[in-house]
């Protein structure tokens, strides 16, 4: 069985935010969250910024927070996302949903889950999540955290669940930056 709590997600290349995205996992569901259109690093490094910017990561305070200040928490330089406004929204929108059904307790997202249709429901549920983040979430549930439910979620093919060091996050990249190029190339044939 995979490891059951990792002191850090090897993500970022920045020990504060691996330690952070293992230790809390509301700033899992925010890397999640950002990991679109940025690298690998950039998303997972913004639940750090938020907290440094903001003060907290708690989804309650997020979630109340006036949007005016969110966006521009994710606008000061450097920015959040490339997106800022775009994933401030959504970003409150994902802490809403985690303050409301889950209590502000994001793990009871995975914990409470009684099987794997169930997780892939809540993940497909948050906001901003399709189903390529259900598949590379359960696999760092599975992989990562030893999380039962999420083990059927795993798609089978490299992910960050599979990332335990700085080395296997340049292997990931690279195996994505070559997956993307044949899928191009093969839409252009």
């Amino acid at each position: 069985m995979p490891a059951t709590k990792p002191d850090r997600l090897h993500f970022t290349g920045v020990d504060e935010a691996d330690e952070l995205l293992a230790r809390e996992p509301f700033a899992l569901l925010v890397g999640f969250a950002l990991d679109q259109q940025v690298p690998v690093q950039t998303a997972f490094q913004g639940p750090l910024k938020l907290q440094q910017r903001l003060g907290t990561l708690d989804p309650g305070e997020i979630a109340t927070t006036d949007a005016a200040r969110l966006e521009e928490v994710f606008r000061q330089t450097p920015a959040i996302h490339r997106f800022p406004g775009a994933m401030a929204s959504r970003v409150q929108e994902l802490a809403a949903v985690v303050a409301e059904d889950y209590g502000g307790d994001a793990e009871r997202l995975w914990r409470e889950a009684g099987d794997g249709a169930e997780l892939r429901r809540r993940i497909a549920a948050l906001p901003g999540f399709g189903q390529m983040k259900v598949k590379a979430l359960g696999a760092v549930l599975w992989k990562r955290f030893g999380v039962e439910a999420a083990e059927e979620l795993d798609p089978g093919h490299p992910t960050l669940g599979d990332v335990d060091s700085a080395a296997a996050l340049d292997e990931y990249q690279a195996l994505k930056r070559a997956r993307k190029a044949k899928l191009r190339a093969e839409r252009s044939a």
